[in-house]
């Protein structure tokens, strides 16, 4: 099993970490070739009429066009081919991105919240159930606020700026903000999707290898924004086990001291 760390950039694209990142480097490919090849011509095209149409061979000016419907050829053919590249690429990466969403029971569930200069987890812990949270319980020990009062909660696990995901099997992330818009953007995965106050984000994302990759914010959010930054930890799945258990018992150890 391979494990890679923050060193895996490069002059290209990030390493490819989750099971969509093919397809949508795969859909970069197509484009970036396409606009290659266009250019190519179009400059050996102009070469040409540097060349043919110079002042010694063509010194008279024409003012009268001699279009024909051969002119609008190349036109219509990078027309036909961005039609193509939208409906057949495009669209359906991003609706697999976007609209295939796992359902709760058969992925790793998250709650990812912003906040000025933070990134919040929440995992439901052994239980596989959320607490109810409320500004009212909010402080050092309880950054979430989650209530006390409501059995739920008693083991979710709450992690700052650190993310930890299972390899090899999906994880639902519920993207919300405290505070201002921000953008949870981890590049490796391909994923980029923006934090907005009073409303939540479902995204999913599969690991597909073990390591440290990078969190980042992607929106201006304030004079702190150039650090706000995490970690995620893609580990294997019976590592991810244990640090479930672990991190529930201490979770539930700081309540008991609060």
């Amino acid at each position: 099993m391979k494990h890679f760390d923050l060193s895996n950039y490069g002059w290209g694209l990030p390493l490819k970490a989750s099971s969509y990142a093919y397809k949508v480097d795969g859909a970069l490919s197509i484009l970036h070739w396409a606009m290659f090849i266009i250019f190519f011509f179009w400059a050996v095209y102009m070469a040409y009429c540097l060349i043919n149409y110079r002042q010694s061979k063509s010194p008279k000016a024409e003012y009268t066009g001699h279009g024909t419907w051969k002119t609008y050829i190349t036109d219509v053919l990078i027309f036909v081919f961005e039609v193509w590249l939208l409906a057949a690429v495009g669209i359906p990466i991003w609706a697999h991105i976007r609209e295939d969403l796992p359902k709760s029971g058969e992925a790793v569930e998250v709650h990812v919240v912003a906040q000025q200069f933070n990134w919040l987890f929440q995992y439901p812990g052994p239980d596989g159930q959320f607490g109810n949270r409320s500004a009212q319980f909010v402080h050092l020990r309880n950054p979430l606020g989650i209530d006390p009062g409501d059995v739920r909660g008693n083991d979710d696990i709450i992690s700052i700026n650190k993310l930890y995901l299972p390899m090899g099997k999906k994880a639902l992330l519920k993207l919300t903000s405290m505070d201002v818009i921000h953008s949870f953007f981890i590049p490796e995965f391909r994923l980029k999707q923006d934090n907005v106050p009073g409303m939540v984000f479902p995204v999913w994302v599969e690991p597909i290898l073990t390591g440290t990759f990078e969190i980042g914010c992607a929106q201006l959010c304030g004079s702190g924004h150039y650090r706000m930054r995490g970690d995620a930890y893609v580990l294997s799945p019976e590592d991810f086990d244990q640090w479930t258990q672990t991190a529930s018992a201490e979770m539930q150890q700081h309540l008991t001291e609060r």
